[in-house]
């Protein structure tokens, strides 16, 4: 993704084509990526998500997958927000359609997901173990349960993103 805005604004990942995956810090160790050994290696079972996220359980805990289509994505704290660019001239365009983005996106059904601490977001072809010497991006949520919605979003003529927003439940 071409870059304008302030270096530094945001820090996104991407994966090699195939789905990007969200592991709690705590289980790492046990997403095994594409070197399984078994027949359905742990990328294989990510890349079965059907819909824009769905969640695998990792160790003792779950990892949510963001599924659809590889994006280039970062997390923007402030709205509790992953932002996947689908396409876009310029991440400044992106970073100033969230706003109304998130306010005129049709949410598709949510999941509830348990986050025990901090994630790891990274390509879910790689090992939970090397994954934080590869691109990747850490997520600082609060643990808790969350509710996750996802969106596909047009808020410009040549803008398409997906959103994928957690929401804290009480």
């Amino acid at each position: 993704m071409v870059r304008y805005a302030e270096p530094g604004t945001v820090e996104w990942v991407e994966s090699g084509g195939g789905p990007l995956i969200a592991v709690p810090e705590t289980v790492l160790p046990f997403w095994t990526g594409a070197d399984g050994e078994e027949t359905a290696s742990d990328y294989d079972r990510a890349c079965e998500v059907d819909g824009l996220v769905g969640l695998l359980p990792v160790g003792d805990a779950t990892a949510l997958v963001l599924g659809d289509e590889p994006a280039a994505t970062a997390f923007l704290p402030e709205h509790g927000t992953l932002v996947r660019c689908v396409a876009a001239h310029s991440e400044a365009e992106v970073l100033a359609s969230v706003p109304e983005a998130l306010h005129t996106a049709q949410w598709q059904p949510e999941v509830q997901w348990k986050v025990p601490g901090e994630l790891v977001l990274f390509d879910a072809a790689w090992p939970g173990a090397r994954s934080t010497g590869t691109d990747h991006v850490r997520l600082a949520l609060a643990p808790g349960r969350y509710a996750v919605r996802a969106a596909h979003v047009q808020p410009g003529p040549e803008t398409w993103l997906v959103l994928v927003q957690f929401r804290p439940l009480t």
